[in-house]
């Protein structure tokens, strides 16, 4: 019999988190859907349970080693040792360089960056002991520099090299390390952009299909696709790869 595996995903109140939460439960591990407040989490996993998968809801802010910690405490004695993990929370302070503050630069870093560190440092353990871990880490065609977002790009960029690291030094223990850099996704976030400058969403959505190859822009559940196989049993010699899914090929 399989072991039940339990999987912490970030940012999981809402579209690319949610569907890949709701995806790795239809794979039969048990999920922590974690975001900023338990409450808005809360939804998501009831409709794991709903669907006969079993998920908590935990609340913590990932840019708090503190909060993470206690987060990830929590999964362990409630579900159960967290050997997979999601770094899927992120925000966006867009801005064209000279507009853009510190507290801009500061807060994005804190989310991506320090955020996915804390997760992965509270959580490795349970994947050396388990001798099994996979990290799968949410980059960005953003960090091959974008217009209006030096700090997600740098941010998005820095988790490729992050991801890199990790595989190496973990790789020993049974851990592979991989990153999805997902194009142009229609969710919330992507809605933000079209309004910050100024297009509406309809209008944006349609501007960027025509320039993807497969005529479309993607869905949170084309990450959730790969997240899904990259957390398998069967990626175990995959790691330390970036693999963008953007609907075309990126260098």
């Amino acid at each position: 019999m399989t072991e039940i595996r339990t999987a912490i995903v970030t940012g999981a109140a809402q579209g690319i988190g949610a569907a890949t939460a709701q995806r790795l439960a239809a794979d039969g591990l048990q999920v922590a859907v974690l975001d900023l407040d338990a409450d808005r989490a809360q939804p998501v996993a009831d409709a794991i349970t709903a669907a006969g998968g079993k998920a908590l809801a935990v609340g913590a802010d990932v840019s708090d080693p503190a909060s993470v910690d206690a987060a990830v405490a929590k999964v362990a004695e409630e579900l159960g040792a967290p050997t997979v993990i999601v770094n899927n929370a992120g925000i966006i302070r867009d801005n064209l360089l000279f507009k853009m503050t510190v507290e801009d630069w500061d807060s994005v870093m804190a989310v991506h960056l320090r955020g996915s560190f804390n997760t992965v440092k509270a959580a490795q353990k349970y994947m050396t002991e388990a001798k099994f871990g996979r990290i799968v880490n949410l980059s960005s065609t953003s960090a091959q520099g974008n217009r209006g977002q030096a700090n997600y790009s740098a941010a998005k960029a820095g988790l490729q090299g992050y991801t890199k690291t990790l595989a190496i030094e973990l790789g020993k223990y049974g851990v592979t390390a991989n990153a999805v850099a997902p194009g142009f996704i229609q969710t919330d976030m992507t809605a933000a952009t079209a309004e910050r400058i100024g297009v509406p969403f309809d209008d944006f959505i349609k501007f960027s299909a025509e320039q993807i190859p497969v005529a479309r822009v993607g869905q949170p559940e084309d990450i959730a696709h790969t997240v899904s196989f990259l957390v398998s049993e069967g990626a175990g010699f995959v790691s330390g790869q970036v693999i963008y899914v953007a609907g075309g090929p990126k260098d």
